[in-house]
């Protein structure tokens, strides 16, 4: 199984940016599987933010971040990243990373992914 590690959550003013890190240390297989980044805010369901697949050459988003987060992958490191850019408080979330082997499935939707790291909490506030 994998296992994965998240990294670079914190908190930040609106408009501000960080980058979260999601790495594989288990080193089972990480450049088979595509990878998501997922969010939950407190009494809400769990939401597809951004995906990638296993090569890094299909990428995909919510509406809400586009053109605002960019999700990218380095399998030699067995890492994959998501920038974010232009921080609003809706973004406000504990942001998970997930790992599925995704073949005709919607890589946004959870149930697609079957190893999750423990999740980073990223605070937008001024």
């Amino acid at each position: 199984a994998i296992e994965m590690v998240e990294s670079g959550g914190g908190s930040v003013q609106p408009g501000g940016s960080l980058r979260l890190s999601c790495k594989d240390i288990s080193r089972f297989g990480f450049s088979y599987y595509a990878m998501g980044w997922f969010r939950q805010a407190p009494g809400k369901e769990r939401e597809g933010v951004s995906s990638i697949s296993w090569s890094g050459n299909n990428t995909f988003y919510t509406a809400p971040v586009k053109g605002r987060f960019t999700i990218s992958r380095d399998n030699t490191k067995n890492t994959v990243y998501l920038q974010m850019d232009s921080l609003k408080p809706e973004d406000t979330a504990t942001y998970y990373c997930a790992a599925g082997r995704i073949r005709f499935g919607d890589p946004l939707e959870p149930k697609e992914y079957n190893f999750w790291g423990q999740g980073t909490q990223v605070t937008v506030s001024s």
